[in-house]
């Protein structure tokens, strides 16, 4: 197995650490992956931060967060449906159902994926990859109003 590097390293050392933080809200039509890419590649850009780690941390424990495909409409699909297959809504499974029968679902949904991503900022810009786009993993069937928390720590 090997191991390569590409680009440059740059190594500085800096006095002048900065931190952006901002709360953004994310209205969901009810279930499935609902891209957030261009709202937090905005506030990146606006922060003025060049270089650093931008943490983005979802405050639900029925919704999540993704870093997915985003060409293709049908990996979409294909990831919700399948979510749905292992944690099925089924009222004989479940004793948690205060929210109705997608509540335990959501709950199972959410603890499979991330509730928080880090990603590297360079050039002012987050390093996604090609196809990578930021999702929020809506497990509810319901409209929602989701609060991300975007930290972004750098120079």
């Amino acid at each position: 197995m090997g191991c390569s590097a590409s680009g440059s390293a740059i190594y500085r050392q800096s006095l002048t650490m900065m931190q952006a933080t901002t709360i953004l809200t994310i209205e969901t039509p009810g279930q499935g992956l609902h891209d957030v890419t261009q709202p937090v590649l905005q506030w990146v850009q606006k922060s003025g931060i060049i270089v650093g780690l931008l943490t983005v941390f979802c405050q639900h424990t029925s919704a999540s967060l993704l870093i997915q495909e985003n060409a293709a409409p049908a990996a979409r699909r294909d990831l919700e449906a399948y979510f749905a297959a292992i944690a099925p809504e089924d009222a004989q499974r479940y004793d948690h159902d205060e929210e109705g029968p997608d509540d335990m679902p959501a709950h199972l949904r959410a603890a499979l994926t991330n509730v928080h991503l880090s990603i590297p900022v360079i050039d002012g810009k987050p390093t996604l990859g090609t196809w990578q786009g930021i999702y929020l993993f809506e497990h509810r069937r319901a409209a929602h109003s989701r609060r991300l928390v975007l930290h972004l720590l750098g120079e």
